[in-house]
């Protein structure tokens, strides 16, 4: 199945991450409307730069493994530089300023990977992509090119205490009132029912409004006109924010501060029976209590009527640059993304979920023992990137194609002050809604 999701015809632009701090969306034409045509680098150095924005240990020994197996291979060196995502993109347009580009980056921000290609500093990548199937909602292509080499989705999910619904003889909810019945139930002790951030910050964009995308609402219709309080869809917002005010009591103190190392710290501490994330989770669980770990499981976010479910969206990838180098570039990341591609998803094996589908069925990447030990978590996010039915987006995915409006939306934080509006300031659910989408037209317009 070929990336057919909503996203997969027009071009411009679209934004997103939850880990995103250096440039915001506000900034991005900025950042890259003074770069000129594609810089030419000194003659003679024979050198492949390569950004790489995944820290972890593992990861990192990976890159050193393979450049020198690849100077070794082809005389050609590799030269790794490695930093934290929020600073990907600023790194990427000081090296094309200073003439001194990056031929292969990591890009976990859409909008990014767009904006790029409209300035023409990166290249197509569909002879490495199109050989292959991929998972739902993940290439994003702008008129059928593919401008990057998607390695992982990192769907925020719900996990839940397996031994605790045992115990407690609970069922998997399908509904709101199942969902807030069961955080209620698991609440024993200093053990807490949940826990969904709610403060201005991107943990909430990502972790706590899928409910939200479950129930039907959409922040735009196909002319980009702001559907939020419009009729039919205002009170299925308003009905997400009762919810949610149900929830809350069952969450410990704090939920307006929680961030992402809040929610992982509260899940894989087992002071919570329920909370979001992505695959991080089991591998932290996995080594630093192991108990919680082989009692976790995963399940989608769910709607008030036990009809549709969702996940919050989630990606990284990788770009090729437009420069002298291009062609040996593209023939290392054609050896990277065949010969050594599960060698690298091995890095972090659960938290790395394949966005390419035959990943899942290779025998080299099951062979793994913690993907072994956690294949049915693995089937169900599996599933759920294949499954037509279940609706992968989030705040800066939503609308008719990318763009860059659902960004502006998701940096303005406008749908956790509607949370805060509601939970924190004792709002009208209603008044909080209309609120919202004003300030919605505000920076749209």
């Amino acid at each position: 199945m070929k990336d057919t999701g909503k996203n997969s015809g027009q071009s411009r632009l679209i934004t997103r991450r939850q880990t995103l701090q250096g440039a915001g969306v506000l900034g991005l034409g900025l950042a890259l409307s003074g770069l000129a045509a594609p810089a030419i680098r000194a003659q003679g150095r024979k050198e492949i730069r390569f950004l790489n924005c995944e820290t972890g240990k593992d990861t990192l020994a990976f890159f050193d493994r393979i450049a020198k197996e690849y100077q070794e291979k082809t005389g050609i060196e590799v030269r790794v530089d490695s930093v934290p995502l929020g600073e990907a993109f600023t790194k990427i347009t000081n090296g094309i300023r200073s003439g001194t580009p990056y031929d292969v980056a990591n890009v976990g921000f859409i909008g990014h990977v767009l904006l790029l290609a409209d300035q023409g500093q990166i290249v197509p990548l569909n002879e490495l992509t199109d050989p292959y199937e991929w998972g739902n909602n993940i290439l994003f292509p702008m008129d059928g090119k593919v401008y990057w080499y998607p390695f992982d989705y990192n769907l925020s999910v719900i996990y839940y205490r397996k031994d605790l619904y045992e115990k407690l003889g609970l069922s998997l909810p399908d509904t709101w009132d199942q969902f807030v019945s069961n955080c209620q139930a698991t609440i024993e002790g200093r053990r807490k029912g949940c826990i969904f951030p709610i403060g201005s910050n991107g943990a909430t964009n990502w972790m706590s409004v899928a409910f939200m995308w479950a129930e039907g609402v959409k922040l735009f219709d196909d002319q980009w006109n702001v559907t939020l309080d419009a009729e039919g869809m205002k009170s299925k917002a308003a009905a997400y924010l009762d919810f949610m005010e149900k929830l809350y009591p069952t969450m410990p103190p704090g939920a307006i501060q929680a961030d992402y190392a809040t929610v992982l710290s509260n899940v894989v501490g087992g002071t919570v029976a329920h909370g979001p994330y992505a695959g991080r989770v089991l591998e932290a669980a996995e080594r630093d209590n192991p108990q919680v770990a082989e009692n976790l499981g995963i399940m989608p976010y769910m709607d008030s009527a036990g009809k549709n479910k969702a996940v919050s969206h989630g990606y990284d990838g990788w770009v090729v640059l437009k420069t002298d180098n291009t062609g040996p570039a593209m023939e290392f990341m054609r050896w990277m993304t065949t010969d050594r591609l599960v060698d690298f998803l091995h890095t972090a094996p659960v938290h790395f979920q394949p966005a390419r589908l035959d990943i899942y069925d290779n025998d080299q990447w099951r062979s793994n023992p913690l993907i072994t030990k956690y294949g049915e978590q693995i089937e169900t996010m599996r599933k759920m990137v294949t499954d037509d039915d279940m609706l992968v987006t989030s705040i800066d995915t939503q609308g008719p194609a990318p763009d860059i409006r659902p960004g502006k939306v998701f940096e303005g934080f406008v749908m956790p002050e509607m949370l805060q509006d509601k939970l924190i300031k004792g709002m009208s659910s209603t008044e909080a809604v209309e609120k919202a989408a004003a300030r919605m037209r505000e920076l749209i317009k």
